[in-house]
């Protein structure tokens, strides 16, 4: 195994094997636009401090690529498997199947590492897979490998809660907590009847209700405790700060905490941090090695002010009446969340003993002081109400375009040659998955009975001349599998552009959409009954009658812009192709005009004004000379990587035959649940290029109809 010992202490002391310990830190829809220490931010970039002393004792990988959503881009670096191997193209919601969730067949990280002994823990965000449609429900972090788990499954923080725990009526607290402007005093009751006043006596504090709120308590402004009040709700979700925390631990059965729990209660940044730092400290006479996954929450809508003491001094004055609401104080909240989750990561540090502090307060990081390396990731590009100039704001999360897929790659520890140095060459987030194999002496490509899309980045790291290892890089979006074809619903943003991501109603207003879909309220939706509308497509048709069968209606009835449905891209050391799918709206028809189009850039990572792939770019057709056999190259590429899984009814596991193991799998799984009510399972086979979501028996049928069937084999493209 590869050894990185060193004379490190405490928490990040050696294990007996020599294999180095691992601190993976995974920030939430930051992407590399917001990164001062890669050479961008813009005019403000979040204060990253403890992020940047990191980098600049390790490498920074400036020409990293995720996926465009949070899902498809954890499994691509946990899998190390491109998102038509795993079907997961989008952020996991409450439809999708188990087809497109992380599956017990599936080697992850966790499960990859065990073959070296490692203990493996997460603390944060899941949204890998359940607990929908999924027969493991809310024990798919122990299905999926990990020993210990304290965090949110589904991921996303609730939607900010503008009645501040009952105390007024919908949306009379556009952040979820009484401002000062209301009351700089109060009595802040908690689930247990308890009370204590609360107050702000300085601008360097937080709001007297955000002081309340962070401590897990329902703030009423301007009272004195007395007997609780009836309207005082503990069990609703508010964003950040009251969250239905799940622990599990050890391989027993996932213990939910309900919200009236202190523990579900508090930052939830802070929450993520403190469990991180009790867990690893608890390690540290332990014999065996370790990876803590860090996957913060943090900077994701709903966008909601952290407490002031995480942030820089300069930016608190005002804080706390900042509307989250509004998308101009949005992207300043964003920013001190970023702020925010820098300095719990800098805790993490110091409180591990991974670090230490200099005189001047700043973090004081030897990447040679301990046996352990430092990993920083972001998941997917930056939401676009977020990003920083010169970035494309129109291009960004949700799309294959730079601004949605490039992210920020720290790596540091014992074995890096010449820190604090770049390295420019294509890397994928798959790559991540091979990485940690590296780092414990392991052959993922060996030790995984599937194909994998991950090539090597330790080399990079000790040899500061490692010429390039990729030739080519990928990265896809678009829907997953629901049953009978099903999507999410459309959501429309600023009255000009139409997006089936979110998730959900909730997901869609959080990120400042209009919900068209089933439930919507929103009075700019053209009526139809309540039904709601099933497509973008369908907005736009419904736009054209409203507005007298015309095609160029004025508000609110004109078209809007479809996002494209599925988004895909490849790219060499200097050409960039993405391919865009798209379902539009015509005149006369009865189906969507379904539109496959491809756009061809020159695109560098040149700071602070990179060349990106901004539509108004893109290289004019016809190409010729280097463009052209660029265009060919890559178009070749591309579609011989999109037909390198081919789909193999009945085998369920993945491992590339269909046989009686699949048969066996299957009966376990329809044993569990009545012939009304069986569990979505990757034993549920397409049908006609559909799944029902109903692991039946005619899914036995396909099995037993394709035993001894060898499935067509995948391959990899670098």
């Amino acid at each position: 195994m590869l050894s990185c010992s060193g004379s490190g202490g405490g928490s990040s002391s050696s294990s007996s094997s020599g294999a180095p310990n691992i601190l993976y830190v995974i920030m939430d829809d930051v992407g590399i636009d917001q990164m001062e220490s890669f050479g961008y931010g813009g005019d403000t970039p979040p204060s990253m401090p403890n992020i940047t002393a990191i980098a600049r004792k390790g490498v920074r990988f400036r020409n990293t690529w995720s996926m465009p959503e949070c899902s498809n881009g954890r499994a691509s670096f946990f899998a190390g498997r491109y998102p038509f191997r795993t079907n997961i193209y989008q952020a996991i919601g409450g439809n999708d199947l188990a087809n497109s969730q992380l599956t017990p067949y599936d080697v992850t990280v966790p499960k990859l590492l065990k073959n070296a002994n490692y203990e493996s823990a997460m603390f944060g965000k899941f949204h890998l897979a359940g607990p929908d449609n999924n027969q493991a429900g809310y024990n798919t972090p122990a299905q999926l490998g990990w020993d210990y788990f304290y965090g949110w499954i589904g991921g996303l923080p609730g939607s900010l809660d503008s009645t501040a725990g009952g105390i007024a009526a919908s949306g009379t607290y556009k952040c979820g907590f009484v401002p000062s402007s209301v009351a700089t005093s109060g009595a802040c009751y908690y689930a247990n009847s308890s009370c204590k006043a609360m107050s702000q006596t300085s601008l360097a504090q937080d709001a007297a209700g955000l002081q309340c709120l962070d401590s897990g308590g329902i703030f009423v402004p301007n009272q004195s405790c007395g007997t609780p009040p009836a309207n005082l709700n503990f069990n609703e979700q508010n964003a950040y700060y009251v969250s239905p925390l799940l622990i599990i631990e050890n391989g027993q059965e996932a213990v939910q905490v309900p919200l009236t729990d202190s523990r579900a209660r508090g930052y939830r940044t802070r929450i993520e941090a403190d469990a991180a730092i009790k867990w690893i400290n608890g390690k540290k006479d332990s014999a065996k090695p370790w990876m803590a996954t860090v996957s913060f929450s943090s900077a994701h809508t709903p966008w909601q002010q952290p407490p002031k003491k995480l942030i820089p001094v300069g930016n608190v004055a005002g804080a706390d009446l900042l509307d989250c609401t509004n998308s101009n104080d949005g992207r300043v909240i964003q920013n001190q969340m970023t702020e925010g989750l820098d300095s719990e990561f800098g805790r993490i540090m110091i409180e591990t003993g991974l670090a230490t502090r200099g005189a001047d307060g700043s973090l004081v990081y030897d990447p040679k002081a301990s046996n352990t390396v430092i990993v920083i990731v972001g998941d997917n590009g930056t939401l676009g109400n977020a990003v920083k100039l010169p970035f494309n704001a129109q291009e960004a999360k949700g799309t294959a375009y730079q601004t949605g897929v490039w992210d920020p790659l720290i790596v540091a520890g014992p074995m890096v040659a010449a820190p604090d140095r770049e390295v420019d060459h294509m890397v994928n987030m798959v790559d991540l998955f091979q990485f940690f194999g590296e780092l414990a002496g392991l052959d993922a490509h060996a030790l995984v009975p599937r194909t994998i899309d991950s090539v090597g980045l330790l080399p990079y790291l000790t040899k500061p001349d490692q010429s390039s290892l990729r030739t080519i890089n990928f990265t896809q979006g678009g829907y997953n599998i629901q049953a009978n074809g099903g999507r999410n619903a459309p959501c429309v943003f600023s009255a000009s552009s139409c997006s089936q991501v979110p998730i959900s109603k909730s997901v869609c207003q959080d990120n400042g959409g209009v919900w068209w879909g089933s439930g919507y309220t929103d009075p700019t939706v053209i009526p139809n009954s309540g039904v709601g509308y099933t497509s973008c497509y369908a907005v736009n048709q419904a736009k054209y009658i409203a507005g007298g069968n015309s095609m160029t209606a004025p508000a609110p009835n004109a078209q809007v812009k479809i996002n494209p449905e599925k988004s895909t891209a490849i790219r060499n050391t200097k050409y960039k192709l993405i391919q865009n799918y798209t379902q539009t709206f015509a005149p006369g028809t009865t189906a969507p005009n379904s539109l496959v189009s491809y756009e061809l850039y020159e695109i560098n990572q040149a700071a602070p004004v990179p060349k990106l792939d901004d539509p108004s770019l893109a290289i004019s057709i016809p190409y010729a000379g280097e463009a052209l056999a660029a265009y060919n190259d890559l178009y070749a590429k591309l579609q011989s990587l999109l037909i390198s899984e081919p789909y193999c009814p009945g085998d369920g596991n993945n491992d590339g035959v269909v046989n009686a193991e699949d048969l066996s799998n299957w009966q376990k799984i329809y044993s569990i649940a009545t012939s009304s009510n069986i569990w979505s399972s990757v034993y549920n086979f397409m049908v006609s290029g559909v799944w029902n979501g109903i692991t039946s028996t005619t899914d036995e049928q396909t099995i037993k109809q394709n035993l001894g069937n060898t499935c067509p084999k995948t391959y990899s493209i670098y």
